[in-house]
């Protein structure tokens, strides 16, 4: 493990850029950001735009160490190069921001109120290849959408089998137990989850760390225990659908708590904006969220 990038993550001032869109967000993504699908034919041209894009925003000069701590790549984003070295290289070596790899695949239908992640056969393949890429820590996403304790917790169950596993290859597991921010039962979930994830964390032995990634709770500070566990190296937020407005209201009242966006974090960007226009949105973006990140 690289203690500079643990450090970083563990008391540095800023947040995780969320790069990571898969396959079936990336046409939305692109959407937002002004390309249609009529403008590209085959999923090959489609990941060439999303890279493009991502290029063009990991190569900014307001995308910098001095407001983002760490940012989530897509496996074929990493696997790719930026300005000829390959995207985690040039994180880290050129920006000093430290790589994450996103390592689900996706999630399987709603049981018990939860959405588990599909199994992931290549798990031990795409570690190796992360540990080989020179990647700080992975990320895999569940969804939950009801107050139900037994998807919750088989939701909980799944995420730290798949840490444990992380844990194993000296990487950081990002566990993201999303809610969904639509749901009737949301703070009811918030309450069955923050029980759940503190019995597991207290099942960790002292070699073993983790990141949280969770939605905005309703009620202020309601994960302050998770952001002063032992075995917690950092809680970041997703903003789940919110607007970056909103999100970021929410963020700032939540100590402790630092932002790991996607979508909010490209509001407003668009592929016909000149580098000034793009720099400018960009940077209002990031200086925003830092500012709720650090509150």
């Amino acid at each position: 493990m690289n203690i500079e990038q643990f450090e970083r993550m563990r008391v540095g001032k800023g947040f995780i850029a969320a790069l990571d869109q898969s396959g079936g967000s990336t046409p939305k993504a692109l959407h937002l950001y002004g390309i249609d699908e009529s403008q590209y034919s085959t999923e090959g041209q489609m990941f060439d735009l999303v890279h493009q894009m991502r290029s063009r925003i990991i190569t900014s000069p307001v995308f910098n160490s001095e407001r983002i701590l760490g940012a989530i790549l897509f496996e074929m984003t990493m696997e790719r190069l930026v300005e000829g070295l390959p995207t985690a290289e040039y994180l880290w070596h050129r920006k000093g921001i430290v790589p994450f790899l996103k390592i689900d695949n996706g999630l399987q239908p709603v049981i018990n109120g939860a959405c588990l992640m599909k199994p992931i056969p290549e798990l031990v393949t795409r570690l190796n290849k992360a540990v080989s890429y020179g990647v700080f820590g992975t990320k895999a996403r569940s969804l939950i959408q009801e107050s139900n304790s037994v998807g919750i917790g088989a939701c909980v169950d799944q995420q730290f089998e798949i840490a444990h596993k992380v844990s194993a290859f000296d990487l950081i597991p990002i566990i993201e137990p999303e809610v969904d921010i639509k749901s009737p039962e949301k703070n009811w979930i918030e309450h069955i989850l923050k029980r759940s994830l503190l019995d597991a964390l207290d099942s960790l032995d002292s070699s073993q760390n983790v990141m949280l990634k969770l939605t905005l709770p309703d009620e202020a500070n309601y994960y302050r225990e998770l952001t002063h566990h032992p075995r917690v190296v950092r809680v970041a937020a997703l903003s789940g659908g919110y607007t970056q407005i909103h999100a970021n209201e929410l963020l700032a009242q939540n100590d402790g708590l630092i932002a790991s966006f996607s979508r909010a974090l490209t509001e407003g960007l668009k592929q016909q904006q000149n580098d000034g226009e793009f720099d400018n949105t960009l940077d209002r973006s990031i200086q925003q969220i830092y500012t709720a990140s650090v509150k």
